[in-house]
């Protein structure tokens, strides 16, 4: 007898987590996982979450335990699993069943599927990890509205609140969702670099051990820091090692993984035209990361990394202050690169509802977002860093910023993310800079043209075209 009211396939570590928040809101859900025995598992380890959950051991008995017209989310793989899965479930599935892909996706995956597939489709975007997942996520929906309003009574009972607001809304039309989660993603990068580098700061330049780094992080988290990334990031410092006694931060491997979302964006930002330099600094550097035996050869050639640098050439607060302002930088980045695929793509994507969304449940959830959604609501479509509230803690922490990236080149210490902020506020103040003698290279080798600055005159040539 269909019962459930809800559907999800793939009981993985999220999968796992979601099921069991969907039934701890007190909706009935069929789960069906590839390996029967894990479903089994996840149901007798429910506890009074059981009642509430059906297992099944195959597709059809799945799909028949859900009540028509069927919502089913997908917690599998991105990539060609997703279109496996989708492909394996069609023959039993009716016309208006509507396939949710809460995964990973790349959104022009979800723009082909939505286009393609005869059965309603949504791709939404799912942030907070396992613990976001069982308690409550920031969720960013893509496609049709009218499919999103038929399961928002799920999603934004299960979503993170944020003084009693969820975590989570329709964004967009087709792959919006999942794009924006890419975008979150490309944030996330850049915000874990900014903190790795101050960091590396504080280890290789001040001479601090991991103990005294993590109460730092911890003060930090009480000022205009404050966020999830910094508040776990003291925890990690502060954390010894059960195996050596020493600080577990000491005997981690110095090699960033990755899963490819941040890379997404990057690469989208490229055809967008939309300037992420800060995002695109923390991808390179993992991928830097994880070229370890190179580094290693390349420090013998030549010779000792980092000098030390005199505590009062680098107060602490100096360096709080360069991270404030790297931090408004590139997620002022990220919101005009939202902004520019909202122009290209036609999404209407509306930038003061993504701040809300990401306050709470998400990795990059921070104190400064609830201020970026007021300021973007001021005025759609100008820069974070235009707006007063922003403008002015720019005013006050630039100067640290330059000190800082300064430093850190003196000593030898890389600071890429930072250093990428730094450009980027230089160029963006600065009202005429030197494309100029781009532009008349352009046009001496490739006859390209170029405008006049006196009477604004367009596709002019130099005197060397006449040769």
């Amino acid at each position: 007898m269909a019962t459930a009211e809800i559907g999800l396939v793939g009981l993985g570590t999220m999968g796992s987590a979601l099921a069991l928040n969907i039934a701890e809101k007190g909706f009935s859900i069929a789960v069906w996982n590839r390996t029967a025995s894990k479903t089994h598992d996840f149901v007798a380890e429910a506890g009074s979450l059981a009642d509430r959950i059906t297992p099944t051991e195959t597709l059809a008995e799945f799909v028949a335990a859900i009540a028509a017209p069927r919502a089913i989310i997908l917690m599998v793989p991105a990539g060609q699993a997703v279109d496996d899965q989708i492909e394996a479930l069609a023959p039993h599935l009716g016309p208006d069943d509507l396939i949710i892909d809460a995964g990973n996706a790349n959104f022009h995956d979800t723009n082909r599927r939505m286009r393609a597939l005869s059965h309603p489709f949504l791709g939404i975007g799912v942030s907070g990890g396992e613990e976001g997942a069982r308690h409550g996520p920031s969720i960013m929906g893509g496609g049709p509205k009218q499919h999103w309003d038929r399961v928002e009574r799920v999603l934004t009972a299960i979503a993170a609140k944020f003084e009693e607001s969820p975590c989570a809304a329709w964004l967009g039309e087709e792959g919006a969702g999942h794009f924006v989660k890419a975008v979150h993603n490309g944030i996330e990068y850049a915000d874990m670099q900014l903190i790795a580098e101050a960091y590396g700061l504080m280890r290789d330049g001040l001479d601090m051990n991991a103990a005294d780094i993590g109460k730092v992080f911890d003060r930090w988290n009480e000022g205009p820091l404050q966020s999830y990334l910094t508040e776990i990031s003291g925890i990690v410092a502060g954390t010894d090692d059960a195996a050596t006694g020493g600080p577990l931060l000491d005997v981690i491997v110095d090699a960033a993984g990755q899963k490819g979302t941040g890379r997404w964006t990057a690469i989208e930002a490229q055809h967008l035209g939309a300037p992420i330099p800060v995002i695109e600094a923390a991808v390179a550097a993992r991928n830097m990361s994880a070229r370890r035996e190179e580094r290693a050869t390349l420090e013998d050639i030549y010779g000792p990394g980092p000098t030390r640098i005199a505590a009062d050439t680098l107060p602490l607060e100096t360096l709080e202050n360069a991270l404030i302002a790297g931090k408004i930088l590139c997620y002022a980045q990220g919101f005009q690169m939202i902004g520019a695929a909202s122009d290209q793509f036609g999404w209407h994507l509306d930038g003061p509802a993504i701040a809300r969304v990401w306050r709470e449940g998400c990795i990059i959830r921070s104190a400064m977002l609830d201020d970026m959604a007021t300021a973007l609501d001021e005025a759609p479509g100008r820069s974070l860093i235009a707006a007063p509230f922003f403008a002015d803690w720019l005013k006050k922490t630039h100067a640290d910023l330059r000190a800082v990236v300064a430093i850190g080149a003196g000593a030898g210490i890389a600071v890429p993310a930072l250093s990428a902020a730094l450009a980027y506020f230089d160029t963006m103040r600065t009202g005429r800079g030197t494309a100029n003698m781009i532009q008349g290279q352009r046009d001496y080798f490739g006859w390209h043209g170029f405008a006049r600055l006196d009477d604004g005159t367009k596709d002019r040539h130099g005197p060397w075209a006449e040769d």
